[in-house]
């Protein structure tokens, strides 16, 4: 009899890493019950319209295929390391103005209430708008338009 909390689908986690595959996708995460299954793997480099990227704390080979892994729920992403900041909800791309061709949505000093659109994160070509969690003055932007945020990044200061 094997133990429920090391006993796993090694079809799925293999299915899963087939997906990756054929989808391009880096990571994909599915939840049965007490089990938590997450494969990803490292992307393949890409040319990004911003070239400065911060780098991984500690890099792991790239490989060409997923390698499925089995892990624990991740402990949640640390607070944003700027007092007050926003941080990103989601993993996407983030645009600072509804269209390219239009104004941001706030600029630095501009007063914001809560609940109102902050920026747009695109995450599977759906756009999300990010509002603000509280009132306050915008007193600093610490991404740039079209830049990919990692979830818990953070996005902008309100103060």
């Amino acid at each position: 009899m094997s133990d429920k909390k090391t006993a796993f689908d090694k079809q799925l986690v293999n299915d899963l890493a087939q997906i990756l595959n054929e989808t391009d996708l880096t990571e994909i995460e599915v939840e049965q019950g007490d089990m938590r299954i997450r494969v990803s793997r490292e992307p393949a480099p890409q040319a990004f319209a911003h070239a400065a990227m911060p780098a991984p704390a500690a890099a792991a080979p790239a490989h060409p295929a997923a390698t499925p892994s089995v892990t624990p729920e991740p402990a949640a992403a640390p607070a944003a390391s700027h007092e007050n900041a926003v941080p990103a909800p989601m993993v996407g791309t983030a645009y600072l103005a509804p269209a390219p061709e239009s104004d941001p949505f706030v600029k630095v000093g501009a007063n914001v209430t809560e609940g109102e659109t902050l920026l747009i994160i695109e995450a599977m070509k759906v756009m999300n708008q990010i509002a603000a969690p509280r009132t306050g003055t915008v007193t600093d932007i610490l991404i740039e338009d079209g830049e990919p945020v990692e979830f818990g990044q953070p996005l902008l200061v309100i103060q």
